[in-house]
């Protein structure tokens, strides 16, 4: 069996201590590869320095995270762009636009997000999506590149039945994590609308922790619960939860090894 997490931030300072043994505890678990998405500038080093650490195992990703995004968002922009060019990147990630908390920088949301799909189109990049509260205005942005074979994942998803049906009718893939462990979670929903081919384990670590470890902080191991959560929806095996979307994962992302 082996399993991807296509969305893990391992290099937090919350793993300084002990990042090794959560590596070393994914790679018992049969998770191979670790997808690192960027925050901001201020992530890109530590990042980097664990995918260097664990080559082969650790991939990254480049791009600004909309709760990074503020007044100085085309600063932020151009550093992330300037790393771009040095092409050792899987995905455009993460961004999105994420309405939750505040709307204060709306529209420097939008304008950075349009911009990095924009680089994902160019580089044909697939583009890792933060989307909360606002897949309104990021399907707007998306409807601009239809027939452009733009790809890429909702990771996280938590929207309903009929964003879920906008996003495959953009071909995209859909990240499931630790939430359809919770308890009443909407997303057991999702997953039975949700085509297997179009499925990605992930598990946004050091958050949103599966059940039976909720509360704790998430590490990459954990999305053993999560793959069996889904096999029960679907009626398969766990095994074949595992291979269905660690095939997604490496064609989605050009993994080879």
């Amino acid at each position: 069996m082996e399993l991807i997490d296509t969305h893990t931030h391992l290099y937090l300072d919350s793993f300084n201590s002990d990042r090794n043994d959560v590596v070393n505890r994914a790679l018992q678990h049969n998770v191979t590869h670790l997808l690192l998405p960027n925050i901001d500038t201020g992530s890109i080093s530590s990042m980097l320095e664990m995918c260097e650490h664990y080559p082969g195992i650790c991939f990254p990703m480049m791009g600004i995270h909309p709760s990074s995004v503020n007044e100085n968002y085309r600063k932020e922009l151009a550093i992330a762009e300037n790393w771009l060019e040095e092409d050792k990147f899987i995905a455009v990630g993460e961004t999105g636009i994420d309405l939750y908390w505040d709307q204060k920088f709306k529209n420097q949301q939008i304008r950075a997000f349009e911009v990095q799909v924009k680089w994902a189109a160019e580089k044909q990049l697939p583009v890792v999506i933060h989307a909360r509260n606002s897949f309104r205005e990021i399907f707007s942005v998306l409807d601009k590149y239809a027939g452009s074979g733009l790809k890429g994942v909702f990771h996280s998803f938590t929207g309903t039945p009929d964003d879920l049906k906008q996003v495959l009718e953009y071909d995209f893939y859909v990240g499931i994590n630790g939430i359809i462990t919770f308890k009443k979670s909407s997303l057991i929903e999702i997953v039975e609308k949700l085509p297997p081919e179009k499925l990605l384990l992930e598990t946004d670590s050091l958050s949103l922790a599966p059940v039976p470890e909720r509360g704790k902080r998430n590490e990459s191991s954990f999305i053993v619960y999560t793959a069996g959560k889904i096999a029960g929806i679907y009626g398969i095996s766990t095994e074949d939860v595992s291979g269905i979307t660690t095939s997604n994962a490496k064609q989605l992302f050009g993994l080879i090894n």
